[in-house]
């Protein structure tokens, strides 16, 4: 893996229903990707070889929670990126999750 990103939306509803099934959308875009990602309480890490891929799934991720049916979404993203390639969410948190 050369890069992961790690993304927090955070849709404006009325509720918490309403937050949860634009949240749930917008995972279930980021699994569609097939990339390898985790979801986490509060963001969801995603890792792949294309800096590109990855910034138009942060992209898109916004686009999902507009459809989804909030009026606007904030988000939250860290980067990591190195040609020479990144630690793996599995690397990092496996031996947290036994």
């Amino acid at each position: 893996m050369k890069a992961s990103v790690a993304i927090q939306v955070l849709p404006d509803t009325h509720s918490k229903q309403e937050l949860i099934y634009i949240v749930d959308r917008v995972i279930e875009y980021i699994a569609s990707t097939g990339l390898s990602f985790f979801v986490g309480p509060f963001e969801t890490t995603i890792e792949g070889d294309s800096y590109d891929e990855l910034m138009e799934i942060v992209k898109n991720c916004q686009k999902v929670a507009i459809k989804a049916g909030c009026s606007s979404v904030s988000a939250y993203v860290k980067i990591r990126y190195d040609e020479n390639g990144v630690l793996t969410i599995d690397e990092k948190v496996s031996k947290h999750n036994k």
